[in-house]
């Protein structure tokens, strides 16, 4: 089995959700951004989300649109980003790590270099935002072929119709964007969620996991009685912004990190 699979596999015994995190990569540069990924393990994350800096994140919201700009500003690019997931793996060979992202950096990187890095570098799996299941044969099928997941997103708006579409060739895990916005923005109601979880529920058997809006270990318990994961990313980056040292980003993060874990592992 991959990490993803073993992962959610072991968790589903324990009767508990995973703890998804985000960061940027090279946010707010290579060194504390390093810390902060080798330290997202102890501090309870389940899976790790690593994005790929890019330079209009159209998904994301200001809080992730400005971790690009601070990761770009410090010369991050993608080689760095794998070399990173590279550094982090000599520590740890269990915690399913996904690359995020856009096209853009993976087209103008090569399609086939990145695959072959990505997997070598000990990547599970991609989460590439603007890449619609038309064009699996473009990033999809060559990933899923070298061992990568590809997992998708879902949002309030794809309708029954659309869904099968767009989770044929899904691995890893299934992403539920639960408000249609950016990421950063208001949260939905439990119901909302509850109902879409069941809806997904009926059309794949891959774990659900649940983003957008989740700040607060409160928030992250709710939505982990629900879905078989918990995806935080704003309100991380947010203790990187408002971090006056790189120990103070380390800490913040880390320190956040360690309180959701809590919500999410007391939830049921």
């Amino acid at each position: 089995m991959s990490r993803l699979q073993t992962r959610f596999t072991a968790l589903k015994e324990q009767n508990r959700a995973a703890l998804v995190t985000f960061v940027t990569a090279g946010d707010p540069d290579y060194d504390t951004s390093l810390a902060i990924l080798k330290g997202l393990p102890a501090a309870g994350a389940d899976v790790i989300e690593l994005g790929m800096p890019f330079t209009d994140p159209m998904a994301d919201g200001p809080a992730i649109q400005l971790a690009n700009i601070r990761a770009l500003g410090a010369k991050q690019n993608l080689a760095k980003t794998l070399q990173m997931v590279r550094e982090f793996r000599t520590g740890n060979n269990d915690t399913p790590l996904v690359l995020m992202g856009y096209f853009n950096p993976i087209h103008h990187y090569g399609v086939a270099r990145f695959i072959a890095e990505a997997k070598e570098s000990g990547v599970d799996g991609l989460i590439v935002v603007d890449m619609p299941p038309e064009h699996n044969s473009e990033l999809c099928d060559p990933a899923q072929a070298a061992g990568l997941d590809f997992i998708r997103l879902t949002t309030p708006t794809t309708d029954d119709v659309r869904l099968p579409t767009v989770l044929a060739g899904s691995s890893g895990f299934v992403y539920y964007v639960s408000v249609a916005g950016v990421t950063g923005a208001g949260s939905a109601t439990t119901e909302q969620v509850g109902a879409a979880i069941e809806r997904l529920r009926r059309h794949t058997d891959l774990p659900i996991s649940v983003g957008f809006g989740i700040r607060t270990p409160e928030q992250a318990a709710a939505i982990a009685r629900l879905a078989d994961g918990v995806v935080v990313g704003s309100a991380l980056i947010d203790k990187i912004e408002n971090a006056a040292t790189p120990e103070q980003a380390v800490d913040g993060v880390l320190s956040l990190c360690a309180a959701l874990a809590e919500g999410v592992r007391s939830a049921r």
